[in-house]
Parts: C-alpha cells; sequence; structure tokens
C-alpha cells in the first residue's frame, strides 16, 4: 500500500502548491506578471527595503512590465498615480512606455506627469539608461517641451525648486518656445542669460528686489527660495501662512527652530489650517502622511497644532468605507515591520514604518466597525488591549509599540481556528515575509489555516493588504482571497468592491483604469 498519509482520502478541496519561496526563505505563492506589477507600482519606491535593495525592485518592475502588456503597464501607472498616490513608480512605467508603447506614451505622460516634481523623475529616469534609452528622443522631448509650453508661471517656478535635474537643465534640453515676452524673459533668468528686465514676471522681479533689500515684503515665490537667505521670526510665521498643506506639515519643526509660533496669531493660523477639511479633499492627503506629521512633531511645536493634526487625521479616515459584519483585522508586527515604508534611501526615508500603516489600517478599521477584532501577529498573535472609542493616534501607536520576533501569517488564522470562531472577513496587514508558519506539504500554512476557517465559515472572505514589493504571497487570489498592494485609501475602496462582490480581485481594478 502506498504511503497513507500522503495518499490519503481528500475531505477537502485540494489545496493550491505553493510554488515559490519568500524573501525570507518560506515557502509562497508567487503573483502572476499582471498582479505582481500593480503590487509593486502601488508599493514599490525604488529604495533599499528589509529583505531587498534599490537595484532589485528595479530589476523586478522592469521584468514585470516586460511580461505583461503595454496597456496593462499603461494602466497600472495611472491607477498607481491617481489612486496610491505614488511618484516613482508611475513615472518609472511612464518613461518605460516610450520604448515598449509608444503609442500610448502620451496619454499615460498626460494622466502621470502632473507636476514639477513628476516631470524631473521622468527626465531623470529617461536619460539614465534604465529603461533602454539615455536620451529624451522626439516623442518625449514633444511631451516635455508642451508641459513647459502649458504649464502656469506659477508651477514653473515650483518646478525650479528642484535638482538634479533642475528646470534650467530641462529647458536646455528641450529648448521650449516662449510665446510671450514674459515667458522669454523668465527663461533668460532661469538660465544665466541676458532677459528683458521689464519683461520679467512680477512675482521674480519683486524677489530680485528683495534679495537687494530684504527689509521689505516677501515676494509671491515658492517659500525654498526664501529659506536659504537669513529670515526673522514674523517672516518664517508668514512662511507658514502661504505654504501648501504638505509642505506646512512637514515643516512644523522648521518653523518652530526658528520662532515662527512666538509671532502673535501664528500658531491659531497654522492650526486652523492643517484642519481645513476642504483643503485636504483638494490635496489627496493620506492618513499616514498626518501620521508622519504627528510622528516628527517635536516639542517646541504648540499642542494646539498637534490637536490640529490629530483631529486632521480623523477626519481623513471619513472617506473609509464601512465594512459590514464580523471582522478580523490581523496586522503584522514582526522585526521586519520596522522598517520604513517607503525604503529606506539616504535623506529620504520616511519615519513612518510598516509597522505604523499596519496599525493605522487596523485602528481605522475599529473606527469604522467597533465589532472589530484586532489580532495582532509575529511569531504567534500578541495581546493587545485596543478601545474601540479611542482616538485613531492612540491605537495606533499602541500596536505600533508592540514590534520584533519573526513573521507567522498563519498564526491568527489558526488561533480563530482554535477558538472556532465565527468569522466574514479577515485582514491581513504585512510585508508577506511568512518563514515561522510549520513546514508543510503543497499549500502554506496560511493557506490551510484558512481552508479550515473557511470549511467552518462558508461565506467569509480573506483580504491580504501587502505593503512591501515583494512579489509573493500567503494566500494565492480566489473568489475568496483577494491580494491588494498599498497604503492610501484606494486599499480601503478595493476591500469595500471586493466584499460586496462588486470585484472579484484588485488586478481587476486596474484593469478598468482608461488609458
Amino acid at each position: 500500500m502506498a504511503n497513507k498519509t500522503l495518499f490519503a482520502s481528500p475531505s477537502a478541496p485540494a489545496l493550491p502548491r505553493a510554488d515559490s519561496v519568500n524573501r525570507a526563505g518560506g515557502t509562497a505563492y508567487d503573483h502572476d506578471a499582471e498582479a505582481r506589477l500593480a503590487q509593486i507600482a502601488a508599493t514599490g519606491s525604488l529604495a533599499d527595503n528589509f529583505y531587498t535593495g534599490a537595484s532589485a525592485q528595479l530589476g523586478d518592475v522592469l521584468d514585470a512590465a516586460r511580461a505583461c502588456t503595454p496597456h496593462f503597464v499603461a494602466q497600472a501607472a495611472i491607477h498607481a498615480r491617481r489612486s496610491g498616490a505614488m511618484k516613482d513608480m508611475p513615472a518609472l512605467l511612464a518613461a518605460w512606455l516610450t520604448v515598449a508603447g509608444p503609442e500610448l506614451a502620451v496619454p499615460v505622460f498626460e494622466r502621470v506627469i502632473d507636476n514639477g516634481r513628476m516631470l524631473r523623475s521622468y527626465v531623470q529616469i529617461l536619460r539614465s539608461g534604465q529603461v533602454g534609452r539615455k536620451s529624451l528622443g522626439t516623442r518625449p522631448k514633444r511631451l516635455v517641451k508642451e508641459w513647459l509650453e502649458h504649464a502656469s508661471m506659477r508651477d514653473l517656478m515650483q518646478t525650479a525648486t528642484g535638482r538634479d535635474p533642475s528646470l534650467a537643465d530641462i529647458v536646455r534640453m528641450v529648448h521650449p518656445a516662449p510665446q510671450t515676452a514674459e515667458r522669454r524673459a523668465f527663461y533668460g533668468w532661469l538660465l544665466g542669460k541676458p532677459y528683458d528686465v521689464a519683461a520679467l514676471p512680477a512675482e521674480i522681479a519683486a524677489f530680485e528686489a528683495w534679495k537687494r533689500d530684504r527689509e521689505g515684503d516677501l515676494p509671491p515665490v515658492p517659500f525654498e527660495w526664501l529659506t536659504t537667505f537669513p529670515l526673522s521670526p514674523s517672516q518664517w510665521a508668514e512662511l507658514g501662512s502661504r505654504m501648501g498643506w504638505q509642505a506646512l506639515r512637514m515643516n512644523l519643526n522648521t518653523l518652530a527652530r526658528h520662532g515662527a509660533f512666538t509671532v502673535a496669531g501664528c500658531t491659531e493660523r497654522v492650526a486652523e489650517r492643517l484642519g481645513d477639511v476642504t483643503v485636504m479633499e483638494k490635496v489627496r492627503v493620506m492618513p499616514y502622511q498626518l501620521m508622519i506629521a504627528l510622528s516628527r512633531a517635536g516639542d517646541a511645536v504648540p499642542l494646539k497644532v498637534q490637536a490640529a493634526l490629530e483631529t486632521a487625521l480623523e477626519a481623513s479616515l471619513a472617506r473609509i468605507p464601512a465594512l459590514p459584519g464580523r471582522i478580523v483585522v490581523c496586522p503584522d508586527v514582526s522585526g521586519s515591520m520596522h522598517w520604513p515604508v517607503t525604503g529606506h534611501r539616504k535623506g529620504a526615508s520616511s519615519s513612518v514604518r510598516c509597522v505604523d500603516v499596519a496599525a493605522l489600517v487596523s485602528a481605522a478599521m475599529l473606527r469604522t466597525n467597533r465589532q472589530t477584532r484586532v489580532l495582532p501577529f509575529e511569531n504567534d498573535v500578541v495581546d493587545v488591549e485596543l478601545d474601540p472609542n479611542a482616538r485613531i493616534a492612540v491605537n495606533t501607536a499602541a500596536l505600533a509599540a508592540v514590534c520584533g520576533g519573526g513573521t507567522n501569517v498563519s498564526a491568527p488564522l489558526r488561533r480563530l481556528n482554535d477558538e472556532a470562531a465565527r468569522v466574514d472577513l479577515v485582514v491581513i496587514v504585512s510585508d508577506n515575509q511568512s518563514w515561522v508558519d510549520p513546514a508543510r506539504y503543497g499549500a502554506t500554512a496560511t493557506m490551510a489555516e484558512w481552508s479550515g476557517l473557511k470549511a467552518r465559515n462558508p461565506g467569509a472572505k480573506l483580504v491580504c493588504i501587502d505593503i512591501q514589493p515583494y512579489g509573493t504571497t500567503q494566500a494565492r487570489n480566489g473568489p475568496e482571497v483577494m491580494n491588494v498592494g498599498g497604503f492610501t485609501d484606494a486599499v480601503f475602496d478595493a476591500m469595500a468592491r471586493f466584499v460586496s462582490g462588486e470585484t472579484r480581485d484588485w488586478v481587476e481594478i486596474v484593469k478598468e483604469v482608461e488609458v
């Protein structure tokens, strides 16, 4: 007789055999090409992560793009930018399409390259040679030239704040044709060439005058142009009123360091701007961005301003759809989750860790469904008491404080099975690099535990939110399993659509994007 342990009659449908090994050495499932690209586009920042470096990530996304149709690459780029608010990945995919799908390069450029920072990234990537060209070429050059010619003077001035390449570098590359004397004078000033002083834009004329006599009013130019000069506390307070919302939340410590909050009325004005819901909606503020600001705010930042940030964090979650039923959220609090969520890059690393995002998702879902159960895990489930009525920042901090140990994605599912729990939805938030799970034949331990839970809860669904671009998962997609990548509002929307039965998986959502 054959080995009955290996060849026993099945009591349940056969589980899919694991076909990969993840970066931590554990068994896993590979995403197919489209799912891999969608995940990397939504989570990759081309920086070093806990298990892999920036160069490997670049190779992964280019390999995934080559394995997909150019049309899907275009959809992924637009989705990552428009819904996921990503920067480097959409710029990279837009640049890649200039070689792999030239007919799609124009519509993707128009949807993705929507500000000066994105323009500079796009040009930088094209010139690097990584997508198959070392110069802009005819079509990209025309696209960049048209962007410059249609940009407002304010947009051009804002673009002029960056380097490598600078706006001056880009102008020298594409030679935009100035349609007005003002544009001609601006380009002359930018490039250090002779220009008609009388035709110079009023903002820059005021800036040049202020540089000669800095006692007057601050000129209406990007605040970055002014901060290289010594400014008084009252001038810093004025800058606090001028900065865009995103710049303001990132420069609170700078304002405090230069005495801006000692100026009468500055604290109140800054707090009011940070809590302006209308502005927050316009600039697409993400909850994790507010969490960054809260985590970075030093003791010199007034409590009223910090309270405004916390209130803004609460308000930013108002658009999160409430999911019905018995929900269990499982945030990964293992050691690898202490890594910056956008990866490590010298001088550009986020202070928000992967565990902070997992904690934020958990606290947010607890807010929209007070019956939500939270099961943090590392080697095993970690018992943490959360108050459904507490502010988001309080519950987030409580979860984020638990961080260490190995990764065992199956642990919370095993706990639910041991309890014979009744469940409608399980949400796992992790980097998916599970390796502590007991070794099994065929399927991952996560898939085996999920099969047991499903047998007891036939209508249950599983959502795996992946916040790192490693390309594998512990639970293969299926009618009741969805893998979604990212850490923005788009993730909550994707979950709601999946739970309601509107879509089957995340790739379907990406494929709905019009190019």
